[in-house]
């Protein structure tokens, strides 16, 4: 790994805010970001990508790799579930192993707007229909999820309705918004567009800084009570990332020659889900213990993939 790419993503001002939150939930310290605050800021973080990604592709052409783009994440969003599922039923029940399989499969949109940033500090351009990639991913994977444990649940008055898991998918605050956001971007007006560029750009990585702050807080807080609970669960938070990452940071070469796009989809793979699908299960499977599935997430994989994880993907892209 190039020790460059470690060192200045490890010194990023809003990675070394996540890190803040963690020392100070070790502390015992009451620092804590309002429930309200950090709902605002995580809803004009989606605002911002969605808008910017938007404001991209309606400057690009739609070519062959960009349909390629969003036909390569929901083939992706609908195929690591169903193998990550099978891993799982080794050690957890159908509801959790459902639950987990559908995080994995989907995405995490703060990890995506931190590798953005990441980008940004290496100047690494990418193309704005990766915003797209990224919303188009959110919702098969919880359908997918859903169906396994449908299929696989033997009690029979058990049953989980699918229908209303598929409209909460595509209607969930998170998707809405950004989906929303970047059919604003990509139909607003150029010079009027500009004139928001400084609520949408000029003041985003501030934003970023409290709101990793705000997930260090959060994951210090998880992280010692998901521990107790075994190490199988610590693993494949760890190793499944890594897998899925590697594999498509190699494999995106075939569609795409972007260092950025690559790099988007590999950390689109590696990131799991804990702000969609815990929403999603626990309106359909309450069965599933969200102690495993969104610490998993939130307080192993999303610390991994924005600290070691994004400068291992884009060290195998240059290798490949």
């Amino acid at each position: 790994m190039d020790l460059h790419l470690l060192i200045d993503n490890l010194t990023n001002p809003a990675l070394l805010f996540f890190f803040l939150g963690i020392i100070s939930v070790r502390l015992k310290s009451d620092l804590e970001i309002p429930p309200n605050s950090s709902k605002f800021i995580s809803l004009y973080l989606l605002l911002s990508i969605g808008f910017k990604g938007g404001q991209e592709l309606a400057h690009s052409n739609l070519d062959f790799e960009i349909i390629w783009s969003l036909l390569f994440g929901i083939i992706l969003a609908l195929v690591v579930p169903i193998y990550s599922y099978y891993i799982l039923r080794r050690k957890f029940s159908v509801h959790n192993a459902g639950a987990i399989a559908a995080a994995y499969g989907s995405v995490s949109a703060v990890t995506f707007v931190t590798a953005i940033s990441f980008l940004e500090l290496e100047q690494i351009p990418f193309g704005g229909h990766m915003v797209a990639v990224m919303a188009l991913m959110e919702a098969p994977s919880i359908i997918v999820g859903v169906l396994l444990m449908s299929i696989y649940n033997k009690d029979k008055n058990d049953q989980i309705p699918i229908n209303k898991v598929i409209k909460h998918s595509f209607t969930n605050g998170s998707v809405l918004l950004i989906l929303g956001s970047l059919l604003v971007g990509f139909w607003a007006n150029e010079e009027q567009a500009q004139g928001i560029k400084p609520f949408t750009t000029d003041i985003f990585k501030g934003f970023l800084a409290v709101f990793l702050l705000d997930m260090g807080i959060t994951s210090g807080r998880k992280l010692s009570a998901f521990l107790k609970k075994g190490w199988f669960a610590f693993l494949f938070a760890i190793i499944m990332p890594i897998v899925n990452g590697s594999l498509v940071a190699v494999i995106s070469a075939t569609f795409t020659s972007s260092e950025g796009n690559r790099f988007l989809f590999a950390i689109l793979a590696a990131s799991a889900s804990y702000i969609a699908v815990p929403a999603a299960m626990r309106m359909a499977v309450p069965k599933a213990n969200p102690g495993l599935y969104i610490p998993m997430a939130l307080a192993i994989t999303f610390p991994f993939n924005i600290t070691l994880g994004m400068p291992l993907y884009l060290c195998l892209i240059r290798i490949f």
